[in-house]
This record gives C-alpha cells, structure tokens and sequence, in this order.
C-alpha cells in the first residue's frame, strides 16, 4: 500500500478497519454506509484480511452478531446509518449494559419521515443514551485515523464499551481526499491482539446480559457511567498515542480552534466543522473575535474541556444537525445543563443548523455569528432555538393545508 492515496471516505474506513484485524464483520447494506462494508467484502474475497464476513438479513441481525462474537472474544466490526442503526437500538443498550467492545460506524443520513437519504446526525445522536462512546470526524483522514483509534479506546480493560464513530453520508463517504495510511507494522504495535479477560468460554461458564432486580441494576448502570468517566482520560491518551505516531493531531476530545480572545464562539462536530473554520478565519482577518470548537467526542460529554476553552467569550452558538421534538439541540440541551449556575459561563444559544442536508455555507454561519453578538449585547438568550435557513413560506403553506 502506497504511503498516501487520493480515494473515497468509505474506501479510506475500510482500509482502517481491514489494519484493524477484525476477526467477524457483519454487513447489511443501507445507503450511504454500503460501500464501507462492499469495500471489506472484497479485502476478504481477494485473501487480504482473515476474518469472519456474515452478510445478515437486517440490522438488528448485524448488531446481534457483532454482539455474539465480542462475547466470544473477537474483535468485531459492523457499519450502518438512519433506520437502520435505530433498528440496531435494542442490542446496542444490551451490547453496552454486558460491556461488549466492538467498533461500529455510524453514517450519518437524517431519519424519516419524511424519507431522505441526506445527512444530518439525528441516527447518532438518538443513541446517546445507550452506554455507546460517541466519535464524530471532520474530514476522510480523520476518519480513518480515528478508526483504528477506536478499537483501542473500546478494548481498554476499564472500558469495555462499544465505540461509534460517526461521519456524515455522503459529504464523506462518497467524496474523494487525500489519505495518508498508517504502517500495518505501525498500527499492529499501537492495536495489539485481542484478549478479553472474560469471554464466553463452555471450560469457565459466565454469564452476560442476566436478569437483576432493583438491587444491582443501578450498579450495572453506574459501572457503565464510571467507565464513561475513565474513557474520558483514555480518549485523549489514545488520540495523543496515535498523533504522535501519524504526526496528525486533530485534537482530544475536542478541537478548540482561534477561541483565544475570541467573544464568540461556535460549537459544533463532523463535516460541517471545515466551512466554520474557513468562515472563523476570514471573519478573524476582519478583526471579528470569534472561535470554534470541535466536538470530537461527543459520549461521553467533554464539558470540562469546553468550559475551559470558553471562559471570557460572552456567548456560545451550538450549531446542531440535530433535534430533540419538544425541546432542543442534543448539544445545546448538554451543555447548557453542565454549565448552568456557573458564573463564569457565557450565555449559550442553540441553533438548529443542516437537518435533512439543508446546506451551512459561510453565508449562513456568519448570520449564526450576528445573531449571537446581537444576544450577548441584550443579554437575553431565547427560550427556543434558533432555525438556521429555515424556509418560513412553506411553514406558512403547510399550516393551510
């Protein structure tokens, strides 16, 4: 394999996933995943990868077999996107609750109805909850790097949860950039081989997911929260690990970016976080004082290294491909409860930004920004978020209809 090559996003994950090792990959198509899993079928039909291929009759199937075989002590890899990882729901909880760490790919494409096959991170993040650590990238080199980091971060002993690492359809995996590869050597001494220390085994019985009364099963949750907090350390290791390995740093848990001085600052993660940065950078050339930061792990919640990062701005604009029906932003709804009753917490504004593929340009993000420099002078954040592009011709038809 050349040191460096211009290919798709789906092709680049794959490529991971194959220097990963997996010993069972469950594939079941849906767009825009499908090539991820196409591109394993055909690494392991030419002899280049050993490992288990099970083509499965559904999602619930993909997830249930990556389940089975971590138990049994394989390092284990699926990939789906939309309905298709909400089908997945109920084993992921289950999967998390009997700490199974496998890797799963998360492709981002919004969740009906109506049906749509574009991008935004409502599949994702409608699976905060389950006990899942939450990767989201920017770029294809991001996501190829951050595969491999995952097996590690999700077979740490004092983890043991399975890893999503999310990257938005279409605008990634279907779209062609420069990547440079890791060593096989290389990626083999930072990901060694596999071994549980407990794994389903007919010579040492065990058990997983039993049945548990009030009495423990609020210890079971409070392991999985534990482990969260442990993975938050871990995380940074392992990315610091693999940076100085690749000589890429794309940051720990988060990515702050030109947030030094900076009155407002933007918060937000995966594809879109490349037009913002371009955008922060000409309105800094202008002598406009704003910021960005990446959300790179966003489960568990990075709030002390965004807090850190935010202190002296006056407001902060969560821009969210996402929404909670009756509420708000996942991100925004996060980090307003974190920072809540701290006095040196800049005001925080929700905006819900690229639902269904609707575009962030430049244009709109600097609108984003105006917004929030008009809040942070009245003082006053809106009870509601705030709906960037949102087309208000149609809402106003379809409340005729």
């Amino acid at each position: 394999m050349p040191n460096a090559e211009v290919l798709e996003g789906s092709e680049a994950v794959a490529l991971a996933v194959k220097a990963c090792r997996p010993q069972v990959i469950s594939a079941y198509p849906i767009s825009p995943q499908t090539h991820i899993v196409e591109a394993l079928a055909r690494i392991i039909a030419n002899g280049e990868l050993d490992s288990e291929y099970v083509r499965v009759e559904s999602e619930f199937s993909a997830a249930s077999v990556v389940s089975g075989a971590s138990a049994a002590g394989s390092r284990s890899y699926t990939a789906s996107s939309s309905q298709g990882l909400l089908l997945m729901t109920e084993v992921l909880y289950a999967s998390a609750g009997m700490r199974l760490p496998f890797v799963i790919t998360g492709v981002n494409r919004a969740v009906s109805a109506p049906i749509t096959i574009q991008v935004d991170h409502q599949d994702t993040i409608s699976l905060r909850d389950a006990g899942l650590i939450q990767l989201y990238v920017e770029s294809s080199q991001e996501a190829y790097d951050t595969h491999i980091a995952a097996f590690k971060i999700a077979e740490d002993p004092r983890i043991m949860l399975p890893v999503l690492v999310c990257m938005d359809g279409w605008i990634l995996t279907h779209s062609y950039e420069r990547v440079s590869f890791i060593r096989q050597k290389d990626i083999d001494d930072f990901l060694p081989p596999f071994r549980p220390a407990n794994f389903l085994d007919v010579n040492n019985p065990k058990t997983w997911g039993s049945y548990a009364e009030e009495d423990v099963l609020m210890e079971f949750k409070y392991a999985i929260q534990v482990a969260m907090q442990h993975a938050k350390r871990r995380v940074k290791e392992v990315f610091a690990e693999l940076a100085a390995l690749t000589g890429r740093d794309h940051g720990g848990l988060i990515e702050p970016y030109r947030t030094k001085h900076a009155e407002v600052i933007l918060v937000a993660m995966g594809s879109m976080v490349g037009t913002i940065k371009e955008t922060v950078d000409k309105l800094r050339s202008q002598g406009q004082p704003v910021g960005l930061i990446k959300i790179r792990c966003y489960r568990p919640f990075p709030f002390e290294d965004i807090l850190e990062n935010i202190k002296g701005a006056k407001v902060v604009a969560v821009l969210d491909a996402n929404f909670s029906m009756g509420s708000e932003g996942a991100v925004g709804m996060d980090l307003k409860a974190k920072l809540c009753g701290r006095s040196e917490a800049p005001i925080v504004v929700d905006f819900i930004a690229g639902l269904g593929g609707r575009e962030v340009n430049e244009d709109r993000i600097i609108e984003v920004v105006e917004k929030a420099r008009e809040i942070g002078r009245s003082g006053f954040p809106p009870d509601e978020p705030l709906w960037v592009g949102l087309n208000s011709s149609l809402i106003e038809e379809g409340t005729k209809q």
